[in-house]
């Protein structure tokens, strides 16, 4: 008998390590992930930040623990994995959301800040990724990772926007999802990635200040809006539980539209 679609949905005994989950679109979707039922496992640099989320996502009945962690040095994402192993016993749905940008003109940009760009929106992706898979889902032959991209991976940009490694980072991160997931999915792992338009956040204050203004950027949209603390949670869910088993090596925008329109 086919499960309904509530049974499909549940995350029930389910675990969650969501990385960059201190605020912004990673509370969000660590809170999607919680409400569905799983145990949740939140990390980013600052440990204040984090024992402020977790405390919020405990307040609405989840369960919800947190360490501080830097996404971009493998020896602090050893030690994240080692406690979420510890912790939470194995890890189900893998979130990869910590990021940084950085804005320069391509021809000024600090290779100090390319690298550190680089590091953390995409090496730090496969490392984690490594990680987790070996430890928790490859013996199982069952996982979710879920690569929060942009939809700043799949194109250029309007010329006020300086964001090169920014782009170029989110546009390996797309690849990144369609060539893990090929491979792993003869191991029960399905990968796939959240491309967010603008949402407002600290780190798009810059771009949207460049743009215009958050008026002047949800004008643009067709949708005629920026994103919102709800607008990644079903994507987030439907990726995370089963109702997406057959999803694989996906991308969806989440962006009102922008994507659609000629030119990005």
């Amino acid at each position: 008998m086919t499960r309904t679609i509530q049974q499909l949905f549940d995350l029930s005994g389910k675990t969650a390590l969501v990385t960059g989950g201190s605020r912004g679109l990673g509370l969000q979707m660590a809170q999607a992930l919680g409400e569905a039922g799983a145990k949740v496992l939140i990390s980013s640099r600052k440990a204040a930040d984090l024992e402020e989320a977790a405390a919020a996502l405990r307040a609405q009945g989840i369960d919800a623990q947190w360490l501080a962690a830097d996404a971009s040095n493998p020896e602090d994402l050893g030690r994240l994995a080692a406690h979420a192993q510890q912790q939470l016993g194995q890890v189900d749905i893998l979130v990869n959301n910590a990021g940084a940008t950085w804005g320069a003109p391509a021809q000024e940009h600090p290779l100090e800040a390319w690298d550190k760009v680089m590091n953390l929106n995409v090496r730090g992706y496969f490392l984690l990724s490594q990680l987790i898979a070996r430890q928790s889902m490859i013996a199982r032959r069952s996982g979710s990772i879920i690569n929060v991209a942009s939809i700043a991976g799949l194109g250029g940009n309007p010329a006020q926007m300086t964001t090169i490694a920014y782009n170029t980072s989110k546009g390996a991160v797309v690849n990144f999802t369609r060539a893990l997931a090929t491979e792993w999915g003869a191991l029960g792992i399905r990968v796939n990635a959240i491309c967010p338009g603008f949402f407002p956040s600290k780190m798009t204050a810059g771009t949207l200040k460049a743009m215009g203004g958050a008026d002047a950027v949800a004008r643009h949209a067709p949708l005629q809006r920026l994103g919102d603390d709800e607008d990644l949670k079903g994507i987030t869910l439907l990726f995370a539980s089963d109702a997406g088993k057959h999803i694989t090596g996906q991308l969806m925008a989440v962006d009102g539209g922008v994507s659609a329109l000629i030119g990005g």
